[in-house]
């Protein structure tokens, strides 16, 4: 079993910054790709963001430019940085881990969610 921990939501004006931090623990063996997704009211969930055990990166048009993601691998843990918040970016906020357990099995495990609210 895998569990991932997120945190660092919470509500900031337009323009401001957050950093979410997503922490994975449990019978792991290795990790590859780490990212985030997001689902704002009404809508589906969608991609945000994703980095790889190589540290590629791969970003949803409407973030580039203003958020970071990067992971320490000594602390399976994935962060992402949000600079530059607009109302639109307003969610709630997904990590997605997978990976291999210590037995060998394929795991994909998501975060409970963290509520971002970008709002003057």
């Amino acid at each position: 079993q895998v569990q991932l921990v997120e945190s660092g939501g919470g509500l900031v004006q337009p323009g401001g910054s957050l950093r979410l931090s997503c922490a994975a623990s449990g019978s792991i063996s290795s990790i590859n790709n780490m990212g985030w997704y997001r689902q704002a009211p009404g809508k589906q969930r969608e991609f945000v963001v994703r980095i790889t055990s190589g540290g590629s990166t791969n970003y949803a048009d409407s973030v580039k430019g203003r958020f970071t993601i990067s992971r320490d691998n000594n602390k399976n843990t994935v962060y992402l940085q949000m600079n530059s918040l607009k109302p639109e970016d307003t969610a709630v906020y997904y990590c997605n881990v997978d990976g291999r357990l210590s037995d060998r099995r394929p795991f994909s495990s998501w975060g409970q969610g963290t509520q971002v609210t970008v709002s003057s």
